[in-house]
Order: C-alpha cells, then sequence, then structure tokens
C-alpha cells in the first residue's frame, strides 16, 4: 500500500503569533495522527513560479490516514487557533507512488 503526504505550502503568513500557536499544536496532532514531518521549512532555492515561504511535508502510513489526521479533534483544535485569514496557504494530500 503507497504512503500518503500532506503537502502545505504557505502563500504568505499575515499573523506570525496565531501561526506559532497553531504550530505548537499542530504538529503533535499530527504526530498523534501517525505523521512523520519530513520537511518544515522555507525553500533553498525557488524556480519558476516557486515563493519562498514555508513549506511543510508530512508523511503517513496511507491515504486513509492522511485524510483522518485532518479530522482528529487535536488537529480540529490547532485549525481554531489558527484562525481564519491569518495565513494564506494551499494544503493537499497525495497518494504517494506504488
Amino acid at each position: 500500500m503507497p504512503k500518503a503526504y500532506w503537502v502545505v505550502t504557505y502563500r504568505s503568513v499575515k499573523n506570525p503569533e496565531a501561526w506559532k500557536a497553531y504550530a505548537k499544536l499542530a504538529a503533535p496532532a499530527l504526530t498523534a495522527a501517525g505523521g512523520r514531518f519530513l520537511i518544515r521549512n522555507n525553500p533553498a532555492k525557488t524556480y519558476e513560479s516557486g515563493l519562498n515561504e514555508r513549506v511543510v511535508l508530512v508523511e503517513f502510513d496511507s491515504l486513509d490516514q492522511a485524510i483522518a489526521a485532518r479530522d482528529t479533534p487535536a488537529y480540529q483544535a490547532a485549525l481554531k487557533v489558527l484562525g481564519s485569514g491569518n495565513v494564506d496557504r494551499d494544503m493537499r494530500v497525495v497518494e504517494g507512488a506504488a
């Protein structure tokens, strides 16, 4: 069974304090849901339409596990702390190659 990944790219962080509070809750919530952080950093170099903003890549053992992680009470609490309009980001759940 292929692994699955959360691929999160930020366009901007408008409220760094809200983002920091979210990150403190989100990391342990995703780890508890079976996620393993592979990337949590800004790009070393960007090309084409790439933005020099934070990229997060979280690996899960399955697509079902990756999808379920977002709905856990712990991650929902992190999203609540993040609030609306504090970051502009793109979040995708992608199944790995078999």
